[in-house]
């Protein structure tokens, strides 16, 4: 069996495009992936036919081999875009093997460890940013059987906030506490705004509501200043969405502070690669929770490895707030939460295909992206008014 072509299609799902992949081979079964980027796709999309040389004419049953000549033999380092188009090519030979085999792709990983995983919502809070709505937003959350959620209260604040937004963006996370009740996970979400000095200070404000933790607090360029944050925290940091190689989380691992990572398996160049630093992770005592904004192929990427990881805490889940047709845009197994958890699937492969039809129906337009450092962004309204 060899590897013939790729094939791509750009949805546009107005807060984010999503790019979906099929890669083709010589016995026409073929894989389906992801590789969706914020703001990014068709840079992306172009690098996965522009590295088609380095996967053409191979065997989908060497993923390693393929992602190292996609990666290493480039010799170049293309950063997370890079790595979502490796992951691209990548995932889709995991899925062919699945399929081929008749197996989950989980049990070519290492083999099934749960049958259930729990999920937390995100996505939930668009809207006006004021304490009523989150409040009234996130009891909705609980009603659906959520036993965890996660939100950003921010705003578009970089670096540092003015004492009425800092007031606010408290208020917020004390309206989603008092929503929720004291046996539900809040998840802070900070999407590397702050200064070291501006996410202590919020993370000693937002303490007396027991968050599970706070995401991101600082950009990801520097983990010096990510460990002097989680040293001085008295609320736990979560992190690892933005990094995409290994040796960045060996050297974030190595201070033995953060406990909770998030490896994207799209930016760390697809599942393999994101199960090692799963298994890095746990040789620290940490655990991960992937991070899925994407798609719902990327959903059900993590779910191959949330089955198969033992370190495996919780995985993050927009699909049920995301566009009504999302659902229409695969075939084949979709993952509900009932209860607050996902059911693993036995299906062979990712255990989906893509409706392509239906993809198609919904053109990519530039303006589609979430720009998290502009004010109303949560509102998700410019999108249709850029386009």
């Amino acid at each position: 069996m060899r590897i013939t072509h790729a094939e791509t299609v750009i949805v546009g799902n107005p807060w984010k495009n999503w790019l979906f992949v099929r890669v083709h081979t010589d016995e026409g079964v073929y894989g389906v992936s992801e590789a969706t980027s914020n703001g990014f796709c068709k840079t992306v999309e172009a690098a996965i036919h522009e590295l088609a040389p380095m996967y053409k004419g191979l065997d989908p049953f060497q993923p390693e081999l393929i992602s190292q000549r996609m990666y290493r033999d480039m010799y170049g380092d293309g950063g997370q875009l890079h790595k979502h188009a490796v992951a691209a090519i990548e995932v889709a030979c995991w899925d062919i093997m699945g399929k081929t085999l008749g197996v989950p792709i989980y049990k070519l990983l290492g083999g099934q460890m749960r049958q259930k995983v729990r999920a937390y919502a995100n996505g939930w809070y668009r809207g006006p940013r004021t304490p009523e709505s989150f409040h009234e937003k996130a009891k909705a959350v609980v009603k659906r059987g959520y036993t965890a959620l996660k939100f950003d209260p921010f705003g578009s604040a970089y670096q540092i906030t003015d004492l009425d937004d800092e007031a606010l963006a408290v208020d917020i996370i004390a309206a989603v506490r008092d929503a929720v009740g004291p046996s539900v996970d809040v998840l802070v979400e900070g999407h590397c705004r702050f200064s070291t000095s501006t996410a202590l200070k919020f993370a000693r404000k937002m303490e007396k509501y027991n968050p599970t933790w706070f995401e991101e607090p600082t950009p990801h360029h520097k983990i010096d200043a990510l460990i002097q944050v989680a040293k001085e925290s008295p609320v736990p940091i979560a992190t690892g969405e933005s990094l995409h190689t290994p040796y960045a989380f060996a050297e974030l691992l190595k201070h033995d502070v953060v406990h909770i990572l998030q490896p994207e398996p799209l930016a760390c160049g697809g599942l393999w690669a994101t199960r090692q630093i799963c298994a890095m992770a746990d040789a620290h005592y940490a655990v991960v929770a992937p991070h899925q904004a994407q798609g719902p192929v990327c959903t059900a990427i993590c779910m191959q490895l949330a089955a198969c990881t033992p370190n495996y805490f919780i995985q993050e889940i927009f699909d049920e707030f995301n566009v009504e047709w999302e659902k229409e845009l695969t075939t084949g197994q979709h993952y509900p939460v009932k209860d607050g958890y996902i059911e693993v699937s036995d299906a062979p492969g990712l255990g989906i295909d893509l409706n392509m039809e239906e993809c198609r129906k919904h053109p990519y337009s530039p303006a589609y992206f979430l720009p998290l450092f502009k004010s109303g962004w949560e509102l998700r309204e410019e999108q249709e008014d850029r386009k």
